[in-house]
């Protein structure tokens, strides 16, 4: 299955990208990459795992993590947010407590 995988990687010049291009040109399943200095974003297209793409990249000595803006795990913060609504109605009293101590340390 094609996927597109989105690292950082911490290129400052033309030889930190020779070293990346290096590396994807002969990872198998790669179908295509870009390497974009200024951003210091790699983009990998091909029938690849991310883990097995990062792995590649971190070889490069270059320091390599996942595309923040790629995860979108908008279900797995949804599930937090239901434990702490049960912590909110305490947190709620708590408020009150620092405004009446704000008011004391007006006066």
């Amino acid at each position: 299955m094609s996927q597109t995988v989105v690292l950082k990687v911490g290129m400052s010049c033309q030889g930190c990208v020779g070293a990346v291009n290096r590396v994807l040109g002969k990872m198998e399943g790669v179908e295509s990459f870009d390497i974009d200095i200024k951003e210091q974003k790699v983009t990998v297209k091909g029938n690849v795992e991310p883990e097995a793409v990062f792995q590649t990249v971190s070889k490069t000595g270059k320091k390599t993590s996942f595309w923040e803006a790629a995860p979108a795990p908008a279900p797995a913060p949804a599930e937090p947010e239901t434990m702490p609504a049960e912590e909110k109605p305490a947190e709620t009293p708590a408020e009150p407590e620092v405004k009446p101590a704000e008011t004391v340390a007006a006066a």
